[in-house]
């Protein structure tokens, strides 16, 4: 019984060189057309599409160091970082890269004209074409960091060797413009030149207010002359304290000296006699004497109980009396003189009593001189606020104004170093035109035969195996496990009818 799948006992067989060649030789108008056509836009290619490739390298340094910008005339330089670092070169990079650098470069090397496709945008003004070629530029331009160095290299294809020469030397000039823009801004010396005009002319003003308040005021040294009133004004107090010391003393001293005069007798006696008055005893005896005469005489006459008798007996017994008063009590006779002790303590009580006035004069005046320099002090304090604010505001003016200057100067020589392109960044290899192509005609017309070769017999070979025509008896009896009876070439074509 037949088989109703007659392909599936058929085994694949390996083509031998014979079969390859004669399917490229069945298919020799595919292979020709496309070959043709492969090779045609080889030499196409080679004949009007020949690049030539113009290089270019940036070289990143340090360059000079930026002064900073400080309150101190001389401000330190930064020396701390001595190599560039990857982020400098990546902003280099993409300074290179930016919209506004493309532009200009297009616009200066005349590169926004017709493309070839300038027929699909007949609508477009300059503005558009200067675009659509600035964004074909970026990717035209081919801008690498070269590793382990502080290189850029930058290279771009033309048709020309000069455009792309040129166009790369319009990029150099653009980038340099936009670096200095970038690095040293527009209007800082302008900016330091105003700043010194104005800071000059507030060191003028603050000079003239200082030297107003001085004259004013009455004062050179306020602070100097604060410090010495003050201390005058301790001076004084300190002698206001000695004298309250040397008054209360003084008030003691008078207390016991008035305490002393009131115990102490003003006269002292200094020396002392006794002795019998013998005048008056003799006369008192005489007296007696005449009393005792006269009783006698009486009691010749009289009783003696008469009252003449008794009258005189009673004067004879004042008289006995009286001597014998007499007798018992002598003559004193004292010396006195004036008491020492009293005259020290009286003329101490009144040089105490002076001294006091003389203290409680001096405290008064000491007082009223205390509160003239207070009031002095305390206005010298407060014209030594103001002037020291004054000072300090001209002091600072002028350091504004020192600084200014420095910065005005260092402004202009950046400026000057600028314009002469003195810059961190230097072009390492100058933009030149090349003399050869990037690649050859005779390597491009080789590459282009060996592509049509190649594409012609990739097509031949496409086309027959797509084709499901059987093309010999072989192919009827591999296929369909059937003999082949007969075959009859078809005329005009080379396959075969079974």
């Amino acid at each position: 019984m037949p088989d109703p799948d007659p392909t599936r006992n058929v085994s694949p067989s390996i083509p031998t060189l014979r079969d390859l060649l004669m399917v490229l030789f069945r298919r020799r108008r595919t292979f020709v057309w496309v070959a043709g056509l492969v090779f045609a836009v080889a030499l196409l290619y080679a004949l009007t599409g020949t690049k030539y490739q113009a290089n270019m390298k940036i070289l990143v340094r340090r360059g000079r160091a930026e002064t900073p910008v400080s309150v101190a005339v001389s401000a330190p330089l930064d020396l701390t970082r001595g190599g560039i670092t990857e982020e400098e070169l990546n902003s280099e990079v993409e300074l290179l890269r930016g919209q506004d650098v493309l532009r200009k470069v297009v616009e200066q090397n005349r590169s926004g004209g017709r493309d070839w496709f300038h027929v699909l945008h007949l609508g477009e003004g300059r503005v558009q074409r200067v675009e659509r070629a600035t964004r074909r530029l970026a990717q035209q331009l081919s801008i690498q960091r070269v590793k382990r160095t502080n290189l850029i290299a930058i290279s771009y294809r033309a048709g020309d060797a000069e455009s792309a020469a040129n166009l790369l030397q319009c990029l150099a000039a653009a980038y340099m413009e936009k670096h200095t823009a970038v690095h040293r801004p527009a209007g800082e010396l302008s900016f330091f030149e105003k700043q010194t005009e104005e800071s000059r002319r507030q060191v003028e003003e603050s000079s003239r207010r200082l030297l107003l308040f001085t004259k004013s005021q009455g004062i050179v040294a306020a602070a100097q002359q604060r410090d010495m009133a003050i201390q005058k004004l301790g001076e004084l107090e300190a002698g206001q304290r000695q004298i309250r010391i040397e008054m209360a003393e003084t008030r003691q001293r008078i207390v016991e000296l008035e305490q002393l005069l009131t115990k102490l007798p003003q006269r002292t006696i200094t020396q002392v006699r006794t002795s019998e008055n013998a005048e008056l005893l003799r006369s008192l005896k005489a007296s007696l004497l005449d009393l005792q005469l006269k009783r006698t005489q009486l009691l010749t006459k009289f009783e003696p109980n008469h009252r003449l008798v008794q009258e005189v007996d009673q004067q004879i017994g004042e008289a006995q009396a009286a001597i014998a008063v007499e007798s018992r009590s002598p003559l004193r006779d004292e010396t006195s003189d004036k008491n020492v002790n009293y005259e020290w303590a009286s003329s101490g009580l009144q040089s105490a009593q002076v001294q006091w006035k003389a203290l409680q004069a001096r405290q008064a005046a000491t007082s009223e001189q205390a509160a003239v320099w207070r009031s002095i002090a305390g206005k010298l304090g407060e014209d030594a606020i103001t002037q020291e604010d004054l000072l300090s505001a001209r002091k600072a003016a002028q350091e504004n104004y020192l600084l200014y200057v420095k910065k005005r100067e260092e402004a202009r020589m950046n400026d000057a170093l600028d314009e002469r392109g003195i810059v961190n960044v230097a072009i390492a290899e100058e933009p030149v035109a090349p003399a050869l192509p990037l690649s050859s005609v005779w390597t491009v017309l080789a590459m282009g035969i060996a592509g049509a070769v190649l594409a012609g017999g990739a097509a031949a070979f496409a086309v027959e195996y797509l084709d499901p025509t059987f093309r010999n008896p072989d192919d009827v009896t591999n296929c369909l496990n059937l003999a082949v009876l007969a075959s009859l070439p078809r005329s005009g074509n080379s396959n075969l009818a079974a």
